[in-house]
């Protein structure tokens, strides 16, 4: 990134806990923004700017935090990203809603605006559609297994290492590298002419798709009482006619390499772990962190696809007071199987309310619009030698043109 960032930032927010009213003393600080670069990033081939999410490329906007968030920032690095505004515009579209977050905040988080600032703010209500059911679902899902693969290690730590002798296997493999190879990619060949083919769907479908398979795969899995990733994978052996012998064999292999991957990962994780994070689950036996943005994410889906509305802050105002309840979940108040009994239920009633069309929203966000919208912010950039700004952090700043 060879320009100027701050110059070229049309918007830039306080985002996280913060955004959502649940920080607490210890939260750190985590910015948000859009830039619009220099003509030689559109015209030329030599540049581009996807996004800048580096500690040193957002530290120059420390300056426009409140006190006690430059407080914050003292105690630890400042985080962020700034997108470039096609790319911005795009995750947008999509109903990502870490983005969403940034142009559906209040005022109040505001630490930087120019009038295309204003401009991308004011017609937020472009992106608002039925995607956000996918992607919120989505992300809370992800949540959810975070969730539920650290508790497995909580409950079942891997702190032996794997031997090979525990799978039946000799010391040192039976087949050669270059038979054992080409057998695992006539597999992994196969394995992949299943996978599904999304063609031209859009992200926030994919999403969704993938989520119904996984759920169904999960209720194969309790069934068969083997994982979908096995039985995958010994039906594709079977099929490029693979001996049953020679199948078993490399079963074997395959599970003990397996295991020693999920050891390395249990490993790192154990040294790499949030000491605040750690604290949470061994008290808890979750990450209720990851619990409440959980709950925050899938009633913010069903808000958006009921009212239409992004309701980003949640304290007090004129969206849903939940602020309380969501930092109770953070102290633990929810054990684990009231957690995923209730993500469970809000996750089926959302399904639902989708299938049987019960949303405000349009289906599908207007393309055009939006493209003319980007069109115009990037055009105006381009038209001005500089982009002149009045800045007060914590306010909204800005001047008219």
């Amino acid at each position: 990134m060879n320009f100027d960032l701050r110059t070229h930032t049309i918007l830039l927010t306080v985002g996280g806990s913060r955004a959502y009213g649940m920080a607490t003393a210890t939260s750190d600080v985590d910015v948000k923004g859009v830039a619009i670069p220099p003509k030689t990033f559109f015209h030329g081939y030599l540049h581009r700017f996807d996004q800048a999410d580096k500690a040193t490329q957002v530290e120059p906007f420390t300056d426009l935090l409140n006190p006690e968030e430059q407080e914050a920032v003292r105690r630890e690095k400042i985080e962020g990203t700034v997108f470039d505004v096609r790319k911005f515009i795009a995750l947008a579209t999509d109903a990502n809603p870490n983005i969403l977050d940034v142009i559906f905040c209040r005022d109040e988080e505001v630490r930087l605006q120019t009038p295309l600032g204003r401009m991308l703010r004011e017609n937020r209500g472009l992106f608002i559609s039925a995607k956000a059911k996918h992607t919120f679902s989505g992300y809370a899902h992800a949540q959810l297994k975070r969730i539920r693969s650290h508790r497995e290690w909580l409950l079942h730590p891997v702190d032996q290492e794997p031997t090979r002798e525990e799978y039946g296997l000799p010391e040192t493999t039976l087949v050669p590298a270059d038979p054992l190879g080409a057998a695992v990619a006539a597999v992994r060949k196969k394995i992949d002419s299943w996978a599904v083919d999304y063609g031209t769907l859009e992200d926030a479908e994919k999403i969704n798709i993938t989520n119904q398979i996984a759920r169904y795969m999960t209720d194969i899995e309790v069934a068969l009482r083997t994982s979908r990733e096995d039985a995958e994978w010994l039906a594709a052996a079977r099929h490029v006619g693979l001996d049953e012998n020679f199948i078993d064999l490399m079963h074997r292999e395959k599970r003990y390499n397996s295991a020693r991957v999920e050891w390395k990962q249990y490993q790192n994780w154990k040294k790499t772990r949030n000491e605040a994070r750690a604290d949470l689950e061994a008290k808890y036996g979750y990450d209720t962190k990851h619990g409440a943005h959980l709950v925050r994410l899938l009633r913010m889906g069903r808000e958006i696809m009921a009212t239409g509305k992004v309701h980003v802050w949640r304290g007090a105002g004129d969206g849903p007071n939940d602020r309380e309840e969501l930092l109770a979940i953070r102290k633990g108040e929810w054990d684990y199987d009231r957690l995923v009994a209730w993500a469970d239920a809000e996750d089926a009633a959302l399904e639902e309310a989708y299938k049987t069309k019960q949303y405000v929203v349009p289906n599908a966000p207007d393309r055009n619009a939006i493209n003319d919208l980007c069109e115009k912010m990037v055009e105006q950039a381009l038209n001005m030698a500089t982009t002149p700004k009045v800045i007060v952090a914590g306010t909204v700043g800005t001047i008219n043109m």
